[in-house]
């Protein structure tokens, strides 16, 4: 992590994150590997076989069954849970642009830099700039998230 180190609060319900916390500061990821059978499940791809069955996803001309973009999404939202707490639930905003497949078997590591702070009311509102790469530092999926955390 750059920047003033985080450590965990009274009430973990509130997140990593403070008032104080610096732009420039890196969340801390979480790291998922792109398993079949979790990309075969009802809730993420079972509905398309390039999701979970090899054949199908090598005779559409992939390498590999792809993971959805939706799993990314899940993991990069959870990352920001983590430092965020329920303000992540709260007037908050995270758009992803989906701009490479994940395969499976690819190890995916989410990342996220604090790019702004924003004064507001009640406390201050952030500006991050998010992403998911595999193990190669190949970016799968790109974004931003605002939230807001009260002082």
């Amino acid at each position: 992590m750059s920047g003033a180190t985080t450590t965990r609060p009274v009430h973990p319900e509130l997140g990593l994150i403070t008032v104080d916390t610096p732009v420039g500061h890196e969340l801390e990821g979480v790291q998922k590997v792109a398993t079949i059978q979790l990309m075969g499940s009802r809730v993420w791809g079972r509905f398309n076989p390039n999701h979970w069955d090899p054949e199908y996803a090598a005779n559409a001309g992939l390498a590999a069954p792809i993971q959805t973009g939706e799993m990314s999404s899940a993991y990069l939202a959870e990352m920001c849970v983590n430092h965020f707490g329920k303000y992540f639930f709260i007037n908050s905003r995270i758009a992803c642009k989906y701009i490479s497949a994940t395969l499976a078997g690819e190890v995916i590591s989410t990342h996220g830099v604090i790019t702004e702070k924003t004064p507001t009311e009640r406390g201050v509102r952030f500006t991050v700039d998010i992403w998911a790469q595999n193990q190669d530092g190949e970016k799968k999926t790109a974004g931003e998230v605002e939230v807001d955390v009260d002082r």
